[in-house]
């Protein structure tokens, strides 16, 4: 397996945009997602991070093809479904650097990505220079939901292991098709935050 890590922002995330939602539709149709993805629900969100000068793509390569993104943006240019929590316990917008997501193919799992995908995010917020938080959101299922194939291990140790704390206060909703339901439904996501150091 040889791959790689490159890293895109503002303008040249472009010609990458296609290969990340091919990867969201991939990846988050297993559990805990179970999304039923849409083309037209892929443009539209990651026409969020097209416009925005400061957003970031980390990909991992294998050779020349696409086999696992890592997102990035101020929170100042995520949509407001985002930004609600934080407005909400008085966090000042301009003080967050949001995570997007992380998608890898499952073949690639186990060999680090996860970690660089973090690290890639977290120094460039950090180059920044303006940001006190690093946060992202992750969908919320219960224990005992019927649809957790056996085996399935969350990413909270993972995630916890990073620094990053959930914050049962802070939930956001979004909208999406799940896999066999007849329409979308409003999805529960908790955020999980980390205080980002400043550079030396």
């Amino acid at each position: 397996m040889t791959t790689h890590v490159e890293t895109f922002t503002g303008a040249t995330i472009g010609p990458y945009l296609d290969d990340v939602a091919r990867l969201r539709i991939a990846v988050f149709r297993a559990f805990p997602y179970l999304y039923d993805g849409d083309v037209g629900y892929e443009a539209r969100y990651l026409q969020t991070y097209s416009h925005s000068p400061e957003s970031l793509f980390v990909l991992a390569f294998d050779d020349d093809r696409v086999i696992g993104a890592s997102t990035g943006i101020p929170l100042t240019d995520e949509t407001g479904a985002f930004q609600k929590p934080f407005a909400a316990r008085g966090t000042p917008l301009g003080s967050v650097f949001y995570f997007g997501e992380s998608v890898l193919l499952p073949e690639y799992r186990g060999h680090g990505l996860g970690h660089r995908f973090f690290d890639a995010r977290e120094a460039y917020a950090r180059r920044l220079g303006r940001f006190d938080l690093t946060a992202f959101c992750a969908v919320v299922r219960a224990p005992d939901d019927p649809r957790r194939p056996d085996g399935y291990r969350a990413n909270d140790a993972f995630w916890t292991k990073r620094g990053y704390v959930q914050q049962p206060d802070m939930r956001c909703e979004i909208e999406w098709k799940e896999l066999g339901a007849p329409t979308p439904t409003v999805q529960q996501l908790a955020f999980w935050l980390r205080p980002l150091e400043r550079a030396a």
